[in-house]
């Protein structure tokens, strides 16, 4: 538990305050770290702030207070696609894949601040088949006509091909079938493991959320309620105050 604790912060929000107008703030002090290498897990009830505090941080929304630090530098009056350059990404709980596209086409738009450099877009579209080994026996297939899982894996890599180093995940389950979605969670686990990535995740699917996580907050009414590493919470009962 010291270990994950004491791990470095890639990204951190300090007394947060955000909301959709000036004087009506969704969320309020809310402070997360997300370590590196782990999957942080945001939770709570529908409507607590969760999917707004990860528009926030990727620039959607502009806080009314408080600081969003990436590696120490406060990035919220940094513009969206300079975030995205310094190692900042975000997949939306709504797919985003260009389903007339084929496979390897939405992978190519994935590498557009590279665009101009031929090589490195495609030595990274061969670098994202080698994560995703299905993906490349489907390069020349048309989007729309892949599952819902893999559909979800189409847009993962095409999030990876900007190099990112901190991914804010919404949702990544939503729609999905239970087995689809166990391929999904897996997928997750697996770049943090193995690719030198750190996750903040949003979630409605707690258990899942939990077999997968390292560290856990659960917001409630837009504040900070409970955190802690993933073992402190396998009792949801407590983790969520239920009864």
């Amino acid at each position: 538990m010291t270990e994950i604790a004491d791990a470095p912060a890639v990204l951190e929000t300090i007394d947060l305050d955000v909301g959709y107008y000036k004087d009506l703030n969704i969320l309020q002090e809310l402070k997360i770290k997300a370590r590196k290498n782990q999957i942080t897990a945001i939770l709570g009830a529908n409507g607590v702030g969760k999917s707004t505090a990860l528009k926030a941080i990727f620039g959607f929304l502009r806080p009314n207070a408080g600081k969003i630090l990436l590696d120490g530098e406060d990035i919220i009056d940094v513009p969206t696609h300079h975030k995205i350059l310094k190692g900042l990404a975000y997949i939306p709980q709504n797919p985003g894949v260009f389903k007339d596209m084929t496979v390897e086409e939405n992978l190519e738009l994935g590498g557009w601040t590279f665009r101009k450099d031929k090589k490195q877009v495609r030595r990274k579209v061969e670098e994202n088949f080698e994560r995703f080994p299905v993906l490349r026996d489907k390069r020349s297939q048309i989007t729309g006509e892949l599952s819902g899982g893999q559909q979800r894996m189409v847009e993962i890599a095409r999030t990876l091909m900007a190099e990112p180093k901190m991914l804010l995940v919404d949702e990544p389950t939503a729609g999905l079938s239970k087995m689809l979605a166990a391929e999904v969670y897996e997928m997750l686990s697996g770049l943090t493991a193995n690719h030198d990535l750190t996750i903040l995740l949003v979630d409605q699917e707690i258990r899942q959320a939990l077999k997968i996580a390292d560290y856990v907050y659960v917001l409630e009414l837009g504040r900070n309620k409970l955190e802690g590493p993933t073992e402190e919470f396998q009792d949801l009962e407590k983790a969520f105050w239920v009864g």
